[in-house]
């Protein structure tokens, strides 16, 4: 199948959406925002051999690349409005495998109300795509990472150290409920110790950690820096009512920006980093 051929095949498996006046087929998509709304927009790539293994299942693959990105949109608190795909394949996958990836894809983007509006196809020794997704919220009710302070109480949703090939299921809903009451928020993509200590430098604290939800199977050094979790981590006041099925795992304290003790003992931001050599 040619590239024409795959692209009228993805365009009619898209359908349409409410809000995207024109999508693929033109060289740009053509969006319509609503009313008194900010527009959020994020971008993740996936790599084979680096993101996933060169005989992961090309549905899971499509899944997993829509997922990582719209869990970027639930930590802002938005609802998704539609998404570009940029994908290469080796000529000799391109067919099927362009198919099954998109398999994967769309049937998260449908469940998410997510729509596809375009991309770029192209060949390429290995595979690689890139997911750009557009999400809005009301205006000025972005959930942002800059905002816990002294005395708010930290919380995580699900449980860490999940393994890494598992669908990703992006807290939207728990993200959207989070408006106008937690403090900070984002997203577990590279560990606890590396992001919890990320969100202190961006809000000028420290932090106190004190248990870690561990999922079963796995081990607290997985929970605590190995990443891939895709929960939301956030902070709200001490007091306030937390919801259903997260877990209060420390505190935000006064101290040097960016410290994390588990159990009275500093914790190093040792998750997932591209640019630094494994050292486990």
């Amino acid at each position: 199948m040619d590239e024409l051929s795959l692209v009228r095949l993805i365009r009619r498996r898209a359908g349409k959406s409410a809000g995207l006046v024109l999508g693929i087929g033109d060289d740009c998509a053509i969006f319509r925002p609503r009313a008194a709304e900010d527009l959020l927009f994020t971008t993740d790539q996936m790599i084979e051999g680096v993101h996933f293994r060169s005989d992961a299942s090309a549905v899971e693959v499509g899944h997993r690349a829509l997922a990582r990105s719209l869990s970027d949109i639930a930590a802002m608190g938005g609802e998704p409005r539609f998404c570009l795909v940029s994908l290469a394949t080796p000529l000799k996958r391109a067919t099927k495998w362009v198919d099954e990836f998109y398999r994967g894809l769309l049937g998260l983007a449908r469940r998410t109300k997510t729509a596809l509006a375009g991309g770029d196809l192209a060949h390429a020794s290995s595979i690689y795509c890139d997911v750009i997704v557009c999400g809005a919220l009301p205006r000025g009710k972005a959930l942002r990472r800059d905002g816990a302070r002294p005395g708010d109480d930290i919380y995580v949703s699900g449980r860490l150290g999940e393994p890494w090939d598992r669908r990703i299921q992006p807290r939207l809903k728990l993200g959207q409920s989070l408006r106008g009451r937690a403090t900070a928020c984002m997203d577990l993509s590279d560990g606890l110790s590396l992001d919890l200590h990320r969100l202190c430098l961006e809000s000028g604290v420290a932090a106190e950690v004190d248990r870690v939800p561990v999922a079963t199977g796995s081990t607290l050094e997985r929970a605590l820096h190995d990443g891939e979790d895709y929960e939301l981590l956030f902070t709200l006041p001490n007091g306030s009512t937390a919801p259903k099925g997260t877990s209060r795992i420390g505190s935000v304290v006064r101290g040097r920006k960016g410290i994390v003790r588990f159990q009275g003992k500093l914790l190093p931001p040792a998750g997932y980093n591209h640019f630094l050599p494994k050292t486990k």
